[in-house]
């Protein structure tokens, strides 16, 4: 590994240290960059002394220090570069250029560009330039069409991985207009609002024949993901081959690529014009689209090759914040691992996606289509204490659905002659989720502590089990 126009390397976090200059630099070049702290100038790791200490002080310093505020433009994370532990700092080009730092404001002084290899000062006609282009208008500028919005659902997400949102959850998560007034990233995260994320299943390869139309939303566009996500985990159908030695399953699409793509659709989708992302099945494909066009500076090129560059970064940064994207300019790399560029369809005010299917199902191309929606139903209500009745439907869609499929599978079935209980772990609901297991034992862990499920057995080898009435 060598220092490149987008890769700085530092052998350690010192006060000296103007780490600010760096993550500006990155800031306002068109590409962003990254930063490894633990390796010396020579590309060789050296690692960290004090990795946990170092990585708080790191994104401290990035918050406090640099404006506008660079939250949702950056992450922090562990990499190991030959089995030694390092530091990578993740920086996304911003919108609101020129970035500086807040100490010396809109000056030589302040504003940086990365050059080559290295972050140079600006010019006063470079910053000049900068300002005079930047984005003014954004979802953070513009106020709610509501002010008594409430944010129960956003509590929930947050609680579910003991983070928690104090009184000034508003201020910290740039929810508020400089006036003070809620914005419309709060709107699209309230309890309420007349967003409606739409999903349509078609009986052929055309719009003639609609044979179901979903309407996911009017709620927290947390939600309105989840609902979209389980839907779709629903619809994915797996075909099962047996030949020798082993069997073949295959879904019809690949499920943690398809993920990657609908979060990308929801939190990158152009709001201005109130037009949210569709998502149509049809007999051969699922397509994806959302509303919007490239950021300003962001080139097909810099698209495919993982260049970040958020366009709602309010929205990006509470998404992080709840695990439901990992980590900023890794998830179009994943993607196009299993489908191609020309999957990707660039029109004047739209972007989609266009998925084919990895096998025909019987029945699609004749609109026969088996309705297998996972409803949560009443009756899942009656296994649970009756303490928590109440607080059933303020779950997560895909808290509920835990709790649904730990009921289905807890029963016993007869395999053969011999009665066989089935048990779920925090793995095999991952597995069956399409999320990565730490989302599932989160999930879990927030079930037990409001006594819908509790742990059976030791913490390696057990199981879980849903709360029976008593």
């Amino acid at each position: 590994m060598t220092e490149t126009n987008r890769i700085e390397f530092k052998r350690e976090l010192t006060r000296d240290l103007d780490i600010e200059r760096e993550v500006v630099a990155f800031l306002n070049y068109h590409e962003g960059g990254m930063i490894y702290i633990g390796i010396d100038d020579n590309g060789k790791p050296v690692g960290v002394k004090d990795i946990d200490g170092d990585m708080l002080r790191v994104k401290d310093r990035i918050r406090t220090g640099i404006s506008p505020s660079p939250m949702g433009l950056f992450d922090v994370t562990v990499e190991r570069v030959d089995d030694v532990p390092v530091i990578k700092v993740f920086v996304a080009t911003g919108s609101e250029k020129p970035y500086y730092k807040t100490k010396f404001g809109l000056s030589e002084r302040g504003c940086f560009l990365r050059v080559g290899t290295a972050s140079e000062p600006m010019t006063t006609k470079q910053i000049e330039d900068l300002y005079a282009k930047r984005v003014r208008q954004s979802l953070k500028n513009i106020p709610s069409p509501h002010k008594d919005l409430t944010f129960r659902q956003l509590h929930i997400y947050y609680d579910s991985l003991h983070l928690q949102l104090n009184k000034s959850f508003a201020k910290t998560l740039d929810l508020l207009t400089s006036d003070g007034e809620y914005n419309y990233v709060a709107y699209l995260l309230a309890d309420t609002n007349s967003m409606s994320v739409k999903l349509a299943k078609y009986a052929g390869t055309d719009r003639d024949e609609l044979i179901e139309n979903h309407e996911y939303g009017y709620c927290s566009l947390l939600k309105a993901t989840d609902q979209v996500l389980s839907r779709l985990h629903v619809e994915n159908t797996v075909k099962s081959s047996i030949g020798y030695p082993f069997r073949t399953d295959t879904p019809l699409w690949n499920e943690r690529a398809v993920r990657e793509l609908v979060i990308n659709a929801i939190v990158h989708n152009d709001y201005f014009n109130e037009v949210s992302p569709k998502f149509e099945l049809f007999s051969d494909r699922l397509e994806i689209t959302s509303a919007g066009t490239l950021p300003f500076g962001m080139s097909k090129a810099d698209f495919f090759n993982g260049v970040s560059n958020p366009r709602n970064k309010e929205l990006m940064r509470v998404f992080r914040d709840v695990d439901m994207v990992e980590a900023l300019g890794t998830g179009m790399l994943r993607v196009l691992k299993v489908y191609k560029e020309e999957n990707f369809v660039f029109m004047d005010n739209f972007i989609r996606v266009v998925i084919p299917y990895n096998w025909i199902p019987s029945g699609l191309a004749n609109g026969n289509l088996e309705n297998k929606a996972v409803n949560v139903p009443e009756n899942v209500l009656e296994n649970i204490s009756e303490n928590t009745v109440d607080n059933f439907k303020q779950l997560t869609v895909r808290q509920q659905n835990i709790i649904n499929r730990m009921i289905e599978t807890g029963k016993m079935n007869v395999l053969g002659n011999v009665i066989v209980n089935v048990l779920e772990t925090s793995a095999s609901l991952a597995e069956y989720f399409g999320v990565n297991e730490r989302t599932i034992r989160r999930d879990l862990r927030f079930l037990q502590e409001h006594n819908f499920l509790r742990h059976v057995g030791p913490d390696k080898g057990g199981h879980w089990e849903v709360v029976e009435k008593p």
